[in-house]
């Protein structure tokens, strides 16, 4: 490293050791995740819980009777650009010309089901009176183009810098959903969301890590929205965002595992995926936090359903916690009863998921505390999982730890190692995805919050292949923000209905019947 490389370590507030640490684990290679079984709901404990309708109710009316008592915020991550969204129509307004061939042959020609879907539901999209209007300033001429010619002007108007340039939008300001009087960004739909499961003493806290360079959107539009969802719901707002830290950057790597450098002989950094945000999670103080994506969400008619499991999902988090509290000051305070001991290790396994070693009979009673304080005093998560309908994405795996602890863990497809027969055997098997649906408990039976950086198992990183000015590179990702950030907390995972999980990844799902108001 050259003085000038530690000078631009150090402006990014990362330190040399952190960064050569970084290049030692390209060097070395990051092992796969070692899957023992997928989690599922059958065989009595097997990981996912399924309730009945009694008990949901229960833990609903559970939550209606504390939630005031305690603090809850809501964390979205919305730094996302919608240009993944938009691929399908890129490609097309890049390829296609509309003198050349017809929409139904280059349709053909490219097996685009994805822009045929788009083009025969055009009309329901949101923004499709926005568009019309757009081009009025810019085709003057457009009702005497031809029918395939309108629609490549259509897409073009739609993406192209200089216009509407939704491609570069960050996707939570988007127009997602059109209702009778106004249209409705996701960024809105979340606060409406809130008012019904997030919100305590008429007051909802909702937080939104984003790109900086839109931190204007964001305040215009919550200006101009505040005083409709406030009277509507009768809920007061507070908003506040942050931003994924330079440095939870790191470093890229040719494929000799040299540090990347730009002409001028700069280091290459680059953003390290959601795993990042953990550091913004980590700054929020609230007794409860739910996590939801900001693509997440539903039409107006459909967000009582969400709200129903929500709620759910927070009644048991603050039962559980409750009885968690309780046991961890029996343990400090007083002289616990070998009964008392044998009751907390059976809590821990059938209401935790903590598989309790097969020789804690053995140990002295001195350890038995220590050992039953420490699996208990962590981070709490209760994570929705829906069930597995093809959808791409992590789903939840009992895992093996290089100590040989089996844990409950949320597993990307790509931390797994294909090739292993046994291992894509297991992948294969899973019945249930996550869909990014979790509660939080992050404070400990003290009312202290957990430093969450010390819960996260640092060997789950992601190395990939990227280009950068036509050469190849090796980009770090950081453990998954629900995935190996949350490796050493406590986790319980349940059943929740496909209506909480309709995320917009392409264009097309916002004519899916759950974005529609018809």
């Amino acid at each position: 490293m050259t003085q000038q490389d530690i000078q631009q370590i150090e402006n990014k507030g990362l330190t040399q050791k952190k960064v050569e640490e970084q290049i030692e684990l390209f060097k070395s290679g990051l092992p796969s995740i070692n899957l023992q079984s997928a989690a599922t709901i059958e065989h009595g404990i097997n990981g996912i819980k399924k309730f009945t309708e009694a008990e949901k109710q229960h833990y609903i009316q559970y939550f209606d009777t504390k939630r005031d008592a305690v603090s809850i915020l809501k964390f979205v991550p919305a730094s996302g650009a919608a240009t993944r969204m938009f691929k399908t129509l890129f490609n097309f307004v890049e390829l296609y010309n509309p003198d050349v061939e017809t929409i139904n042959s280059f349709i053909n020609r490219y097996k685009d089901s994805d822009l045929s879907v788009f083009l025969v539901g055009i009309e329901k999209l949101p923004f499709y009176h926005i568009v019309l209007k757009e081009i009025e300033t810019y085709y003057p001429e457009y009702d005497s183009f031809s029918n395939d010619k309108q629609k490549h002007v259509f897409v073009k108007t739609m993406l192209d810098e200089d216009k509407l340039n939704y491609g570069f939008y960050p996707k939570g300001l988007l127009p997602f959903h059109k209702y009778k009087d106004h249209i409705a960004t996701a960024f809105e739909e979340h606060l409406f969301e809130s008012a019904l499961y997030s919100s305590s003493g008429g007051e909802a806290k909702l937080h939104f890590t984003i790109s900086e360079k839109y931190k204007h959107i964001f305040d215009d539009e919550f200006k101009r929205i505040q005083d409709i969802v406030e009277r509507k719901t009768k809920t007061k707002f507070h908003i506040s965002f942050s931003y994924q830290k330079d440095s939870t950057d790191t470093i890229a790597v040719t494929p000799k595992n040299e540090p990347f450098r730009e002409e001028d002989g700069q280091l290459v950094f680059r953003p390290s995926g959601h795993g990042a945000l953990l550091e913004n999670l980590n700054d929020l103080d609230a007794d409860i936090i739910f996590i939801k994506n900001i693509d997440n969400v539903v039409v107006y008619k459909y967000e009582s359903d969400v709200a129903y499991n929500k709620k759910m999902l927070a009644g048991l988090l603050l039962e559980v916690q409750e009885q968690t509290f309780k046991h961890l000051k029996d343990l400090n305070d007083t002289e616990v009863s070998d009964e008392k001991l044998i009751e907390i290790a059976e809590f821990l396994v059938n209401r935790l998921n903590v598989k309790v070693s097969h020789e804690f009979e053995k140990y002295s009673k001195k350890y038995q505390i220590e050992y039953l304080i420490e699996k208990l005093n962590r981070p709490i998560r209760v994570c929705g999982m829906v069930k597995n309908e093809g959808e791409p994405g992590g789903g939840p795996f009992w895992v093996k730890e290089e100590s040989g602890n089996i844990s409950l863990q949320i597993v990307e497809s790509a931390q797994v190692d294909r090739k292993n027969k046994n291992q894509k055997e297991i992948l294969k098997n899973a019945t249930h995805f996550n869909p990014v649906d979790l509660v939080c408990g992050v404070k400990n039976y003290k009312g202290e919050k957990f430093d969450l950086l010390n819960y996260v198992d640092s060997k789950t990183a992601f190395i990939t292949m990227k280009t950068k000015t036509g050469k190849d590179l090796k980009a770090l990702e950081l453990p998954g923000l629900w995935n190996g950030s949350m490796a050493y907390w406590n986790s319980i995972f349940v059943e929740v209905p496909l209506i909480t999980f309709n995320p917009v990844k392409t264009v097309t799902d916002l004519l899916k019947p759950t974005h529609q108001i018809k």
